[in-house]
């Protein structure tokens, strides 16, 4: 059994505090608000193109974040920055739901292996996003 080191992951918030509730409220309106803007201009296709690119997108810059944001903030900032943009920003700008609705709506209309092409290409490309760019970051976990 190795001794590796385990990220803290992109929600370990601490303490609720009344700057983390804010940070976390702001971030998450105006994620939302972004996802919902991008997703009213972008054309449909027949395919979830838009949710596809703005999940592999988040998932992407949680993976960047978490590793340039304590090198870049004093330890005293890091949560409520952490809350804001993680949880908050990014988890508004991300969807599980929208994924999910689209991937059941898929199957309801007999789109089974448009389906599942959808599901591997959302989970793989999001997962391949997020070592992408801890690799190319040079930090392999965030050192809180």
């Amino acid at each position: 059994m190795t001794n590796s080191p385990v990220s803290p992951g992109p929600v370990t918030p601490g303490p609720v505090t009344p700057a983390a509730l804010a940070a976390v409220s702001v971030g998450g309106a105006s994620g939302a608000l972004l996802r919902w803007a991008l997703e009213t201009k972008v054309a449909s296709s027949g395919f979830p193109w838009t949710t596809l690119t703005i999940n592999v997108a988040g998932s992407a810059l949680l993976a960047l974040l978490l590793g340039m944001l304590p090198a870049m903030l004093r330890p005293e900032h890091r949560r409520v920055a952490l809350a804001a943009l993680g949880p908050g920003l990014l988890g508004g700008f991300t969807t599980l739901s929208t994924f999910s609705e689209e991937t059941r709506l898929m199957v309801a209309e007999g789109k089974v292996w448009q389906a599942g092409a959808y599901v591997l290409l959302s989970l793989t490309a999001s997962v391949l996003a997020v070592h992408c760019v801890r690799h190319l970051s040079g930090r392999r976990e965030p050192s809180w």
